[in-house]
């Protein structure tokens, strides 16, 4: 994709300059500048120290079949393990983590009706709670007009939030120098409490966070349908019950449908033929009620302490446009040469009469009509979810398992904690259904539609990299089981990967204010486990190819598996080391620390396990052939 994009033309750039100085500048400097220095201690034979701790351990797995397939065997058994992991959702999954930016958006959402002041208020108690939090530095209210609209903002049309109780609070956090926690954290921490303010006063409130990727909707975005023939109010019906249930699911904020609350719709009804007779038009009607109720602009007025000028608005107080009885009360003066009377002279045009509206017509209340949406030229409701310290793979799944065909009966039994649930026993025990005739699409907008997308997409990039792999190393050796021998450090990696970041969350992931913050393996750590599989193979390339030149040398093969890793040990554990450090920094970055832990992770659990596994699993293949060609499989 496009966020990534850069990173597959820099590496192997890199890669390739980086190759060019080691053949080409780095001998020239070495034999420039190096001196000989002191031999390191040696044993009685004249080896290395450490090659007698590593020959040690690996001499009894060589020489016993039994002994190495029981190695290969815990190995295994770790690989497995580490690949439950997930499965048991010790380590969460999500697309991208939180990014730590500099400023935070409230949207408020009070119920349909409410006039302008009354949503005013409301904001202004938020902004008042939000100015005595100490990392924040201002503080910006929108009421009934869209707050400066970002790119966040034209993918959920928070342009089109121009009613009088809709309101947008933009809030600018201290620099990130300045301040000890991430705006995801200090997102938790006020949440309760802004929560509450907006609750109290019969409304809603979203924290929205600058995303780090692509813009979405929101994090779990539920397409609702309805079959053929389904009335759309069913459909509704559905959009709100699953609502309901996830407003019920742990740590599931922010909870929203794009069906409009049932609200009261006020109509005048013009009774046309007293109307006629006293000269009034339709339309005369229409722009009295416009002008009481709504208001007309009748000039501005300049305030040299505003920062535009300031309409100048004509209408009724609001407990008078508000009251039928008075807008009964209004006059409507008559158009001349619509009415006309007959006289003994002939006819002429009846005089102008100011009528009120009670007399040509009343009021009359009904619902207001639920706006159908589409999509596909299908009718769908939408439901919004935001999650705060889970991973949106582990809500979906919990709900998924916890849907019935039908509406299911009343339970008192509690749900599920969350420490008791995973991908391979879901669900959280509290039942829901969709009236007959709906469904659901989990995958067609949101976070997580991209989510899955994204990691299948890694998984097919993954895959094409082992096979790329495969055949380069082919070519090379000519034997499929050598090439397989050297690509086994690959795996290994998910042994380190899988661990590390379960770690992580034991060590690092603290609450904050109730809610989780928990280490995600993201995207990026998925990107950085690809990476691992060019990297990683190379060590168990130096040993292999050691190998061989030692058994065409005349060498027994026990003696150069030993000799391998004992001689090649130090430059192994260099660029190891080396990979580490360039990857240490990175961590600091909330984006792609997930890369950074995963290479780091994976490089330490392969490079240990490649110095036993790759020479017993040499040993075990061509124990009885002097070289691989003729014990190897072609």
């Amino acid at each position: 994709g496009p966020y990534m994009a850069p990173m597959a033309f820099n590496v192997p750039v890199t890669v390739i300059l980086s190759t060019v100085v080691a053949f080409l500048v780095t001998p020239w400097t070495a034999m420039r500048i190096l001196r000989p220095a002191p031999r390191p201690a040696e044993s009685a034979d004249g080896r290395p120290r450490r090659a007698d701790l590593y020959e040690r351990l690996l001499r009894p797995l060589l020489r016993r079949p039994r002994l190495s397939l029981s190695c290969l065997f815990l190995v295994g058994v770790l690989f497995l393990l580490a690949l439950l992991m997930p499965a048991l959702r010790m380590v969460p999954l999500k697309l991208l983590p939180y990014d730590n930016k500099n400023e935070l958006q409230l949207v408020l959402d009070m119920p349909e009706g409410t006039s302008l002041e009354r949503t005013r208020a409301v904001a202004e108690r938020l902004a008042l709670h939000l100015s005595a939090v100490a990392e924040v530095v201002s503080v910006a209210g929108f009421v009934g007009i869209p707050s400066p609209v970002d790119f966040n903002g034209l993918i959920r049309q928070y342009y089109l939030r121009l009613a009088p109780h809709q309101a947008d609070l933009r809030v600018v956090l201290a620099d990130k120098r300045r301040r000890s926690q991430q705006s995801h954290a200090i997102a938790l921490r006020l949440r309760e409490a802004l929560t509450r303010i907006a609750t109290e006063s019969g409304g809603t409130l979203a924290i929205v966070e600058s995303p780090p990727g692509p813009p979405v909707t929101a994090t779990l975005t539920v397409e609702v349908y309805g079959d053929t023939g389904v009335p759309y109010a069913r459909v509704v019906e559905g959009a709100r019950r699953l609502a309901a249930r996830l407003e019920r699911e742990p740590l599931v904020v922010d909870v929203d449908v794009s069906a409009e609350q049932a609200h009261p719709r006020t109509l005048f009804v013009t009774d046309r033929d007293k109307a006629a007779l006293s000269g009034v038009a339709t339309e005369d009607v229409v722009a009295t009620l416009a002008l009481a109720s709504a208001g007309s602009s009748v000039g501005q007025l300049h305030d040299p302490y505003e920062v535009g000028p300031l309409p100048i608005e004509l209408r009724l107080p609001l407990e008078q446009r508000s009251d039928w009885h008075a807008l009964g009360e209004l006059a409507v003066k008559g158009r001349a040469g619509i009415a006309r009377v007959r006289e003994r002279s002939g006819v002429r045009d009846a005089p102008q009469p100011l009528v009120r509206l009670a007399e040509i017509g009343h009021f009359e209340q009904h619902r207001a009509d639920q706006p159908i949406l589409h999509k596909d030229l299908r009718p769908v409701a939408y439901v919004f979810a935001e999650i705060s310290g889970r991973a949106p793979a582990a809500v979906v799944a919990d709900l998924l398992a916890d849907r019935l065909d039908e509406a299911p009966a009343a339970s008192a039994s509690s749900p599920r904690p969350l420490d008791s649930r995973s991908y391979l026993r879901p669900g959280g025990g509290d039942a829901w259904a969709l009236p007959a005739g709906v469904s659901t699409v989990w995958t067609g907008e949101g976070e997580w539609r991209i989510t899955v997308q994204v990691f299948r997409d890694l998984g097919i990039a993954f895959a094409v990299a082992l096979l790329g792999i495969f055949l380069v190393l082919l070519v090379q050796t000519r034997l499929a089981a050598l090439t397989l021998i050297i690509m086994s450090a690959i795996p290994l990696t998910m042994i380190g990967i899988m661990p590390g970041f379960w770690a992580l969350n034991r060590l690092l992931a603290t609450p904050v204010a109730g809610f989780p913050d928990p280490v995600l393996f993201t995207a990026t750590a998925m990107i950085g486990m690809i990476a691992l599989a060019g990297i990683v193979v190379r060590n168990s390339l130096v040993l292999v190819e050691f190998v061989r030149q030692s058994v065409d040398a005349g060498m027994a093969l026990d003696e150069a598996l030993l000799r391998a890793g004992s001689v090649r040990m130090r430059p192994v554990l260099l660029t190891a080391g080396t990979t580490l450090l360039g990857n240490l920094v990175i961590t600091l970055d909330p984006i792609f620390s997930g890369l950074a832990w995963a290479i780091i992770f994976g490089v330490l659990a392969s490079t240990v396990f490649t110095l036993l596994v790759v020479p017993i699993t040499y040993r075990l293949v061509y124990a009885d052939a002097r070289t691989p060609a003729e014990g190897g499989v072609r």
